[in-house]
């Protein structure tokens, strides 16, 4: 009976940390084999060519591998999903906005759920006072708080998704949350990359600080503002 019980204790803690380490694991190869260098704007000048030529003659596989990446560049949180966007704009065009929120909400989803599942629970019993009130008010109104996060670009993306897992939003929630909340801002990057073409060409660097621009910085922040003014009215109100 008490070996039973260990090994019912030993699976489901397989269970609770398989993902997890899972991730930790491919993380650590991509530390130490440097794999993360290969995400610049240099390579994608020298390769762009052989990218577009690529996709051109295999088109499904060059997509299937382009959302691999990409769910794998989040699921790790490697902070690459830029450069990928940017790729996905260049390579495929404006359509790479489906393949972009796709791929993010995959691989977002895939690392919530990991550590979720190993520790959200365990610190559910743990944490207590003011960090307590300050989950459970954050859980009553999780939808506007993600949905302002993912739309404000100065957050960055993985951090977000293991706040939401620390904090036992509802994976529901979760989901919405951060598929609606990435479409503006991928829509953007994508329309960028997509314009790469002409200038890599030409040889031009492209200027990043058009992201910035009051144009595109004050709109973002003006559905952030929208996202979150039904938890500010709520709160008024009471």
């Amino acid at each position: 009976m008490v070996e039973r019980m260990r090994k019912l204790r030993l699976v489901k803690l397989l269970r609770r940390w398989s993902l997890l380490a899972l991730i930790i694991l491919g993380l650590a190869c991509v530390i130490y084999f440097r794999l993360y260098e290969y995400l610049n704007y240099q390579n994608l000048t020298n390769y762009h060519h052989l990218l577009l030529s690529w996709t051109k003659a295999h088109y499904l596989s060059t997509v299937l591998s382009y959302i691999f990446i990409y769910i794998l560049i989040i699921t790790l949180s490697i902070p690459g999903n830029f450069f990928m966007t940017l790729t996905g704009g260049l390579i495929f065009g404006p359509i790479a906005i489906i393949y972009v929120v796709l791929s993010a909400t995959i691989g977002s989803t895939l690392i919530f759920m990991a550590i979720r599942t190993a520790v959200g629970e365990w610190l559910a019993k743990k944490v207590r006072g003011s960090i307590k009130k300050f989950e459970k008010g954050f859980q009553q109104d999780a939808f506007n708080y993600l949905l302002m996060l993912r739309l404000l670009p100065f957050f960055p993306f993985w951090m977000v998704n293991i706040c939401a897992a620390l904090l036992n939003v509802r994976l529901r929630t979760f989901i919405t949350a951060t598929f609606i909340g990435i479409i503006p801002g991928a829509l953007v990057y994508v329309l960028l990359g997509n314009s790469f073409n002409t200038l890599l060409n030409s040889k031009q660097t492209p200027n990043f600080n058009i992201l910035f621009s009051p144009a595109i910085f004050i709109p973002l922040c003006g559905l952030a503002i929208l996202a979150v003014f039904p938890v500010i009215y709520k709160r008024y109100r009471k």
